[in-house]
């Protein structure tokens, strides 16, 4: 059954790849099972994910939800250069979509030549083929029903965690995954009702630019995701900030111009239930600052157990709510022109 109703433009069927979100990520976890060819635990002294774009939260939901976990350090990278301390003992994960992006294919590159054990997640293209002759690891995506990279997450994100399940570095990732999977599973149905949370927030933000606040890790993710998902499914800005920094920072920035910002500006608070207590009340308190300078506040609460599923949780929510913001102003999401044209001047310059 189709997930939007005929009257909405989605020439590449965003709304039905995007309520699949629950079955893509319980099929990567199965798929990327058993992979062989992967270092030893003991061998492992540091964890890179290099990735960009749709294919680069990979690396900043494994920061968010097994990072914390880990005996090791977690570096993600967005950009053409991997750290300098890559060797050996790192463990640099290559996520791309494509398997062609050129800002990963240059840092994995040069991570290979510093010794690094590469494990590449792709599709296929010019990353998979450079594993084999890296002596790496490739772990297939599948294409089917993922027109866009970004609506590619779980199957994008959850190959590493389920790697460093296998290496010994994340133990219980897979449980994990299968909570978050559940909890999927029953906000997407929510979302799918006439009438739903992200539809109703879409009308209420309307066409005013939305600025996230999270907390943590966990919030930074979910707000960079509905930052970068309403600047490409809807084509619109959007902004995103993390708690407790803004409140050092940010906060002092609203002093001014409130005539022009509660015309332009909504307020969406990401909660979900690993806050510090004090975090906790920095929302309040940040929101009683604001209130008077905002179109208004909207706060939204994250569900499930663990924090890969409130993660995952909130990240459905916002990725439905763009896809909304798109609609109602009969936009179509799946076409991103800005970046098409972007990529092609850039080979042009290459080819000169």
């Amino acid at each position: 059954m189709s997930t939007s109703s005929t009257d909405v433009l989605d020439t590449l069927g965003m709304f039905d790849a995007t309520a699949a979100l629950p079955e893509q990520v319980a099929a990567a976890a199965a798929a990327a099972r058993g992979i062989e060819g992967l270092p030893a635990h003991d061998d492992i002294e540091s964890v890179v994910v290099l990735g960009m774009g749709g294919s680069g939260v990979a690396g900043d939901v494994l920061l968010a939800t097994a990072a914390p976990f880990m005996a090791v350090p977690v570096v993600v990278v967005k950009s053409y250069n991997p750290p300098a301390f890559v060797s050996e003992t790192s463990l640099v994960f290559a996520v791309s979509f494509s398997g062609a992006t050129e800002e990963t294919v240059e840092a994995a590159s040069e991570a290979a030549m510093q010794g690094a054990r590469i494990v590449v997640v792709s599709a296929g293209g010019e990353l998979a083929e450079l594993a084999e002759s890296w002596g790496g690891v490739h772990v297939p995506v599948p294409t089917d029903g993922i027109p866009q990279p970004r609506v590619g997450l779980g199957a994008m994100a959850i190959p590493p965690l389920v790697v460093l399940e296998q290496i010994g570095l994340f133990p219980g990732a897979s449980e994990w995954i299968e909570l978050a999977v559940a909890q999927l599973r029953r906000r997407r149905d929510a979302l799918l009702r006439p009438t739903n949370l992200a539809s109703d927030l879409a009308r209420r933000i309307g066409r005013t630019i939305p600025l996230m606040h999270g907390a943590g890790s966990v919030g930074a993710t979910a707000g960079a995701r509905w930052r970068t998902q309403i600047n490409e499914n809807a084509k619109c800005p959007a902004f995103s900030a993390v708690q407790p920094e803004l409140c050092h920072n940010e906060i002092c920035g609203w002093g001014q111009h409130g005539d022009a910002t509660r015309q332009l500006l909504t307020l969406i608070n990401l909660r979900h239930d690993h806050e510090h207590p004090q975090v906790s009340r920095r929302f309040e308190l940040v929101a009683d600052m604001m209130r008077e300078i905002v179109a208004g506040i909207e706060e939204v609460r994250a569900e499930g157990e663990g924090e890969l599923a409130q993660l995952l949780d909130l990240i459905l929510i916002g990725d439905f709510t763009s896809l909304h913001l798109a609609a109602q102003e009969g936009i179509d999401p799946g076409p991103i022109p800005a970046l098409d044209e972007i990529k092609a001047r850039l080979k042009e310059d290459r080819e000169i």
